[in-house]
């Protein structure tokens, strides 16, 4: 089966559902690498500029969105070739751009369909909510909706995956026996 060959896991899912924690813990766990999610370090950047002036503090462009899917693939395509988790990939991408800019992206739609040897692990949203300045769906309906939109698109393109849900020692322990029974 593919997923045994799996070495790519990719923690996936709406903003705060514990995505960089579960990332930072099962690597830490595996005793392996992780890639960040790049978003978060470029919007940072971006708030720190003098371009970056809107009044709901959230400026950036679908240039800016692109500039950092790209480079999210960039670390992805670069990543070690052992067991490596990844702090979200394209698929955040893809929902990000449809739901802001009601667009899809035709580089980012050809590697999703192709990005059969990875797994997925789609993060609830059933854990709580964390300000942070770079975060914008505070509201329970939008992440709930935001979270089917990614079991929508995981299984558009056939993308294996579990949801992981529960506080953080729960989803540690779904997560070693999902990793367990690939090998």
């Amino acid at each position: 089966m593919l997923l045994k060959l799996t070495k790519k896991i990719v923690i996936t899912g709406p903003e705060s559902s514990g995505k960089t924690t579960l990332t930072k813990l099962l690597a830490e766990e595996y005793n392996t690498t992780f890639v960040k999610e790049y978003a978060r370090e470029y919007l940072s950047t971006l708030r720190h500029s003098d371009s970056y002036r809107n009044q709901s503090g959230k400026s950036y462009s679908l240039d800016d969105v692109l500039k950092m899917a790209k480079e999210q693939l960039n670390q992805e395509e670069n990543a070690p070739q052992q067991l490596c988790f990844f702090d979200t990939d394209l698929t955040v991408y893809a929902i990000w751009i449809k739901k802001k800019y009601n667009l899809e992206i035709d580089w980012i739609t050809q590697h999703l369909k192709t990005s059969m040897d990875k797994l997925y692990l789609l993060c609830d949203v059933n854990i709580k909510w964390e300000e942070d300045p770079l975060r914008e769906h505070p509201d329970i309906k939008d992440r709930k909706r935001l979270f089917q939109d990614y079991i929508n698109l995981l299984e558009k393109y056939q993308l294996p995956y579990h949801i992981i849900s529960g506080d953080i020692p729960t989803r540690i322990k779904k997560v070693k026996k999902i990793i367990r029974q690939l090998n």
